[in-house]
Order: structure tokens, then sequence, then C-alpha cells
């Protein structure tokens, strides 16, 4: 009979670092990870946010201000995630904006390039600053958040749209790239979910959203997205990359 490999199913140990954690899906991450016995490195422009995470998630975790569109301060904290912990397993990239802007507005060009910036050229930096460290780990692993926006449009949203269509992109690229030192590079996709980001829309409306479009008929909590997270991240998960993950409640099942 063949040996079934010992492959664990927890990050008990690990350090996971973790932007735009100090809300919504990343601060459910955070502490989800935390809660785990991870060691989780809180980073978000936010910095009071981030302390106020880090505190909940207990003596494992430490704040660090950071504000993704600037490449050194992504190499700055990178590194001192590194040397304060001692390495790096794993990298969660969440930071996001809202982004909606008509082709017509004035400030549209503005709109573009602060979207690209902060949900795609920020992924790749952090990739790029954490790599040496996660080639050191026995089981490296990346995850890019995207959204259902980058499957399918919402009128007046092309930058968020064309920025979280990139961020597939770059994770297939990338676990193509970095397939054959077994890190692992996978990414989620979030539908409606209940964040900092959604608070403008009316309770009345998500429901109807949710009851026409998705197959669960509701908006899905933070803490959804994260335990999809968590499974990307085990050790066990050792042969799942490039994958494009729906945690959408079945939006995108929906032909109508």
């Amino acid at each position: 009979m063949t040996t079934i490999p010992n492959r664990s199913r927890s990050v008990a140990g690990r350090v996971a670092i973790v932007t735009g954690a100090a809300s919504g899906m990343g601060r459910a991450t955070a502490m989800l990870l935390a809660k785990e016995g991870a060691r989780v490195a809180v980073t978000d422009l936010d910095i009071a946010g981030c302390q106020t995470v880090a505190a909940a998630c207990g003596d494992g975790a430490r704040a660090y201000a950071l504000d993704v569109s600037d490449a050194d301060a992504i190499a700055q904290v990178v590194a001192q995630v590194a040397a304060d912990f001692g390495g790096i397993d794993i990298l969660v990239n969440n930071a996001g904006i809202s982004s909606f802007c008509a082709l017509e507005d004035d400030d549209y060009e503005e709109a573009w390039q602060r979207a690209l910036a902060v949900m795609l050229t920020a992924q790749q930096r952090m990739v790029r600053a954490a790599l040496p460290h996660l080639r050191k780990s026995d089981a490296a692993r990346i995850v890019n958040v995207a959204s259902t926006e980058g499957l399918g449009a919402t009128p007046g949203d092309t930058p968020y749209v064309a920025a979280k269509s990139g961020v597939v992109g770059l994770t297939r690229g990338l676990a193509v790239d970095l397939g054959p030192e077994a890190i692992t590079v996978n990414c989620i996709y979030p539908g409606p979910i209940r964040t900092a980001m959604t608070d403008a829309v009316p309770d009345e409306h998500k429901v109807i959203y949710a009851k026409r479009r998705t197959a669960l008929k509701r908006y899905g909590d933070p803490e959804e997205v994260a335990h999809v997270t968590l499974s990307l991240v085990l050790p066990a998960a050792s042969y799942i990359t490039g994958a494009v993950i729906p945690v959408d409640g079945g939006l995108m099942a929906r032909n109508a």
C-alpha cells in the first residue's frame, strides 16, 4: 500500500504578511491566521487600524504602516517584517480601493493610475520584495485578491476592472514562474462582500442585488473570504497553484 504523505493542515508558527489588513477582508484574514497560530504582519495605510487589529490578533502580530503604491515603502516594510519575524512564509495581497470613474470624467487618468498602482503594480512589488524570504520557506504561499469585477464588468468601473483583471493574469504568470520552486500562487475573487467599500450601498439595495444575482441570495461576510485564503496557504495546499477561486455566493455561476 502506498504511504500517504503527512502534509500539515496547520499554519501555526508561520509568518504571514497581509496588506490592507486594517479593515474588511484583510482584517478578517489577519485575525483568522493569528487565531490559527500564525505570526502576522498587519499592514495598511491606516496605522491606527493596523494597531487595533494587531492588538486583537495577540502577541504574535505586529502593525506596520504601508502605502502599497510606494515602491520604497514596500521594500522597507517587507525587509523589516522579515527581520522582526525571522522570515516570511505567506503573502496575502489584499489591499484595494474603490475606483468608480466614467471615461469622460476629468480625473479619469488619475483614477486609472491609482487603481493600477494600488491593486496590480503593488502586488507584483510585494511578491518581488518578499521572494528572497519566501524562497527560504518550506511551504511558501502567495494569495492575490482579485474580484468578480475582473471577470465581468460593472458600468463606470473600468479602472477597477482593468486592475482586477490584471491580478488574474499576474497570478497565473507568477504560478508558472515560481512553480519549479514549489512556491504556490493563487487568486481568489470575492463577489458582493460586506466591507467598507460596500458600506455606501443601502442595505435594501444589497438585498435586492444579492437575491437577483447570487445563488445564495445574500452578501458574504469578510470571514467567509478569509477561510478560503486560509485553505490556500496551508502547507497541505501544495498542489494548488495558478487557481482563480470564486468566493461570490454563486454570482458568476448564474446566467441571469
